[in-house]
């Protein structure tokens, strides 16, 4: 019975059952090394190995002390037992899970491919493999090798479950979904695949129900932690997504990428250079490693190293070996173009911004900014005005005015320059913003002199002047009447 329900899935009630014989007759052969599976599977990965400790040798007794070491992190005793596993097909099962574990894909299907060279009825080694190359992102290979086994046996909770996951990562969730339909009743009532399946169906509908399902998946779906701290970062509760995060030691690169836009986002948010740094680690040893240098993320990874340094030459170096692939990103988009920005290539830069359609980015201060500037670089300060209208009074409205007013300066569109310090000088009176507002006005007067400019934008400058509370805005209209007088121009 025990046996039975240990294969079902059910291990605490193996475990029961297990712990009442060996109160009974404590000799039965390989109870404790049966215990301690049903620790392993539970959990309990600490009780498993003192478990084992009396345990009599057996090649079980090795294979499970190696999963231990891997799970509790040993590598020492990883080493050990690795080095005690036997040619035989349960020892380099347990060698090729270790390596699928620690994401070495490749020697994982290096050993199942010898296996099932060994001996082709073993047909459930295709499962393995077809899981390997999704790891490895050939979902179609992975498809494709997958269909030896489901063809034969097309009920498979896992092999019907991964070839759902191939569908959505080829596809989409709905087309996932309908893949899962003939396993999801099979499942609704048995505890094997029941929990991988009702984790999934959440990961397919794009976040549904995902408060109602994640958190009581955390500690049996390893992607369920992961999965609900992207739900958090998506709600921008960026502290619960990190409180999730911040006591795991990241093994694979999907672990260290997450923890660095954890990092990335909380160290943006409560200003803290440390968050910030650590967030740089984890992307840099995602990109520079030799498994994923070459790969979209891998080279994403690197760009965001370097964006959080300030290297912004070589984050394009890297975003624009990929851009064909995420051109219609808006997320890439959004990265893509701060760059461009950072670099002063305005032009491309207002292009790409221009691309994007998440109105939750559209309204993010940084992405009004920095489009502000590209059109007030591109001589489009009228547009980066409008942008200034559109913001509510508020800390960033006023940022964001003194931005367009100091570009505009710069750029010589003086007309802007001085309306923006015009209204600086109204919301906080202060020296420097009169003097930004004179030199503007000066300017525009200049570009009438030199017939640049329309000689009637003389009134409204006047206009300005007359609404400055300095003694040099008389002296300066003086200037400019006698100008006008002069060149018989009529000022209202």
């Amino acid at each position: 019975m025990a046996y039975c329900y240990f294969h079902r899935g059910d291990y605490k009630t193996a475990l029961q059952i297990y712990k009442k014989l060996q109160k009974e007759n404590s000799s039965i052969l390989n109870l404790s090394v049966n215990i301690a599976c049903c620790d392993f599977y539970l959990g309990m990965y600490e009780e498993s190995q003192e478990t084992l400790v009396d345990a009599p040798t057996s090649e079980l007794k090795t294979r499970l002390n190696f999963h231990i070491s891997h799970k509790l992190k040993d590598e020492t005793t990883l080493m050990e037992y690795h080095q005690q596993l036997q040619d035989i097909l349960e020892d380099q099962l347990s060698l090729a899970a270790i390596h699928y574990l620690r994401a070495h894909y490749q020697e994982a299907i290096d050993i199942y491919k010898r296996l099932l060279l060994q001996n082709r009825e073993n047909i459930a080694l295709n499962v393995y493999v077809a899981l390997c190359y999704y790891k490895l992102d050939y979902y179609d290979v992975s498809q494709e090798v997958l269909g030896l086994y489901i063809h034969k046996y097309p009920d498979s909770v896992i092999a019907t479950n991964l070839k759902a996951c191939n569908t959505f990562r080829l596809y989409n969730g709905t087309a996932a979904e309908n893949e899962l339909r003939s396993i999801v009743d099979q499942t609704s009532n048995v505890g094997f695949g029941y929990d991988l399946v009702k984790h999934n169906l959440v990961v397919f509908r794009d976040g549904e129900d995902a408060m109602q399902v994640f958190p009581a998946l955390v500690d049996i779906v390893p992607e369920a932690r992961l999965n609900l701290v992207i739900h958090h970062l998506r709600n921008d509760d960026i502290k619960e997504a990190y409180e999730l995060l911040k006591d795991v030691q990241p093994a694979v690169p999907q672990e260290y990428i997450l923890k660095g836009v954890v990092n990335s986002a909380l160290g943006q948010e409560i200003n803290s250079p440390e968050h910030v740094k650590i967030a740089e680690e984890c992307f840099h040893l995602v990109g520079s490693s030799t498994s994923e240098c070459d790969t979209i993320h891998g080279r994403q990874c690197m760009a965001a190293a370097f964006f959080l340094a300030g290297q912004f030459e070589e984050v394009l170096v890297y975003l624009t070996s990929i851009k064909s692939y995420l051109h219609s990103d808006d997320t890439f988009n959004f990265n893509f173009a701060q760059a461009k920005t950072a670099c002063n290539q305005f032009k491309e830069a207002e292009d790409i911004f221009l691309l994007i359609q998440d109105p939750k980015i559209k309204n993010d201060y940084v992405y009004i900014s920095n489009l502000a500037r590209c059109y007030v670089m591109n001589k489009k300060a009228q547009e980066a005005w409008d942008l200034y209208l559109k913001l509510d009074n508020s800390p960033e409205s006023f940022n964001l005015l003194l931005q367009i007013a100091n570009d505009c300066y710069r750029m010589g569109e003086f007309w802007y320059a001085a309306k923006a310090f015009e209204m600086l000088d109204r919301l906080d009176p202060n020296p420097e913003f009169w003097e930004g507002k004179r030199g503007a006005i000066v300017g525009v007067f200049q570009g009438v002199v030199a017939k640049k400019l329309p000689v009637d934008m003389l009134s409204d400058v006047l206009q300005l002047l007359r609404s400055s509370t300095s003694s040099q805005a008389d002296q300066v209209a003086k200037v400019i009447r006698k100008w006008a007088k002069e060149q018989r121009v009529n000022l209202s």
